[in-house]
C-alpha cells in the first residue's frame, strides 16, 4: 500500500484542494443570506468525504474493473436511466432524480464513467489498429446512444452533449482513420447548416423537432434582444463577468450575485460568482488550474504502457474540457445556456462524486499501468 501510496500523482491531489477551497468559497458567498445558506458547509464535508472513495479507487487496479466490471456497470447504469423515466423526481421541469431518503441521486452522471469504461474495453481489442467502421465504430456509437437517447427524454440536452464529446476524443484516440473523420465532420457541418436553415427559414418546424424551453435557449442565444424575459440569466451573466474588470468587485461584493440577479449562481452559474467577485484574474487562475489538471491528465494518458488506461484517461479528459468549455461559454453568451455544472466548483453530489471518482481512475491508470497484471 505505502508504494501504491509514492505513485500517486501529487499535482492532481494539490489542485483538487485548491478547488474544494475556491468552490467551498464561492458557494458561501453565493448562498449567505439566502435560504441555501450554509450550503458551502455541506459542500465541503462532501468534498472531504469524496476523498475516500477517489483514493480507494486509484488504489484498485483498473484493468480488472475494465475486465471484469465495465459491463456489469453499464448495464446497471442503463438500468438506473430506465427507472429514472419511471420513478423519478420531476424537479425545474426535468425529471432527472432518483429519491434515495434525504439525497437526490442523478444517475446521467455517473453513467458518463461506465461509457468510457465499456468504450474502453471494446477499443482494447483493437491495440490501436484503426477502427473499422461495422465492427468497431458502430458498436461504440450505439454504446453511448442508448443513455444519450434515455437522457434527452429527462429532457437534459447539456449532459447529452458531454456525451458525444466523450466519444469523439475516443475514437480519435482510438485510431480512427481519416476519411471518417473527413465524412464524420462533413455529416455535422451539414446537420448544423440544416438547423441554421431551418432556424432561419422554416421556424414552424423547427419548433415541432425540439422543445419549447430549447427552442427559448436558442432565440435567446442568437437574438437575446427579441426575448428579454428568456435571455435575463444570460444578459446579467454577461454583465456581471463584465463589470468584474480585472481584480473583481471584492469577496462578497458582487452586485449581481448579492442581489440574486444570477439564478442558480451556487450551482451551474457560480463561474458568475467568480468573475464579477474576483475578476479576470480569479477568473484566470480558476482555468490555469484547469490547464494544469488537464495537463497532468495528457502526461499520465502518454506515459501508460497500456492502452486501455490511455483510453479511460482520454474519455475522462474529454468529459472534462467539454464541461468546463461549455459552462464558461454560455455564461458568457458564446454557446446556449444548458443545465450543465462547472467541474469540481458547482454545487452537486452526483456531479462532484463523478468527477473524483474520474480522478480516482485516472491515479490508478499512473498507478498501475506499468505493472504486470495478473
Amino acid at each position: 500500500m505505502k508504494r501504491l501510496a509514492s505513485r500517486l500523482d501529487g499535482t492532481i491531489l494539490l489542485i483538487l484542494i485548491c478547488f474544494m477551497i475556491i468552490s467551498t468559497l464561492a458557494i458561501h458567498s453565493a448562498t449567505t443570506g439566502t435560504k441555501y445558506e450554509g450550503l458551502h458547509v455541506n459542500h465541503f464535508v462532501m468534498y472531504i468525504v469524496l476523498f475516500i472513495p477517489m483514493l480507494a479507487i486509484s488504489f484498485l487496479d483498473y484493468r480488472g474493473i475494465v475486465r471484469h466490471c465495465s459491463i456489469i456497470l453499464y448495464a446497471l447504469g442503463i438500468g438506473l436511466l430506465v427507472l429514472v423515466h419511471f420513478k423519478g423526481m420531476n424537479l425545474n421541469g426535468s425529471t432527472r432524480w432518483i429519491s434515495m431518503g434525504p439525497i437526490q441521486f442523478q444517475p446521467s452522471e455517473l453513467v458518463k464513467i461506465f461509457v468510457i469504461l465499456l468504450v474502453a474495453k471494446m477499443l482494447k481489442r483493437r491495440n490501436g489498429e484503426p477502427l473499422r467502421i461495422l465492427q468497431d465504430m458502430v458498436p461504440i456509437m450505439i454504446v453511448t446512444l442508448i443513455p444519450v437517447l434515455l437522457i434527452l427524454k429527462q429532457p437534459d440536452l447539456g449532459t447529452s452533449i458531454v456525451y458525444f464529446g466523450i466519444l469523439a476524443g475516443l475514437l480519435w484516440m482510438g485510431n480512427m482513420r481519416w476519411i471518417h473523420v473527413i465524412i464524420g465532420s462533413a455529416t455535422m457541418a451539414v446537420l448544423a447548416a440544416s438547423l441554421a436553415c431551418l432556424y432561419m427559414f422554416n421556424h414552424e418546424w423547427l419548433s415541432k423537432m425540439i422543445k419549447l424551453h430549447q427552442m427559448a435557449r436558442i432565440q435567446a442565444f442568437v437574438d437575446p434582444a427579441s426575448d428579454p424575459n428568456h435571455s435575463w440569466h444570460v444578459l446579467n451573466s454577461i454583465r456581471a463577468v463584465g463589470t468584474g474588470d480585472v481584480f473583481g468587485k471584492g469577496y462578497r461584493q458582487g452586485d449581481m450575485v448579492q442581489n440574486g440577479f444570477i439564478p442558480y449562481d451556487y450551482a451551474d452559474s457560480i463561474f458568475v460568482v467568480i468573475g464579477e467577485e474576483f475578476g479576470f484574474l480569479g477568473s484566470a487562475l480558476l482555468l490555469l488550474l484547469y490547464f494544469l489538471l488537464i495537463y497532468r491528465m495528457v502526461r499520465i494518458a502518454s506515459e501508460s504502457s497500456d492502452v486501455s488506461g490511455t483510453y479511460i484517461v482520454v474519455g475522462i479528459m474529454s468529459m472534462f474540457v467539454l464541461q468546463i468549455f461549455e459552462n464558461i461559454a454560455m455564461h458568457l453568451g458564446l454557446m446556449p445556456l444548458t443545465g450543465i455544472a462547472l467541474p469540481f466548483i458547482s454545487y452537486g453530489g452526483s456531479s462532484l462524486l463523478t468527477n473524483m471518482a474520474a480522478i480516482g481512475l485516472v491515479l490508478s491508470v499512473r498507478i498501475h499501468s506499468f505493472q504486470p497484471y495478473s
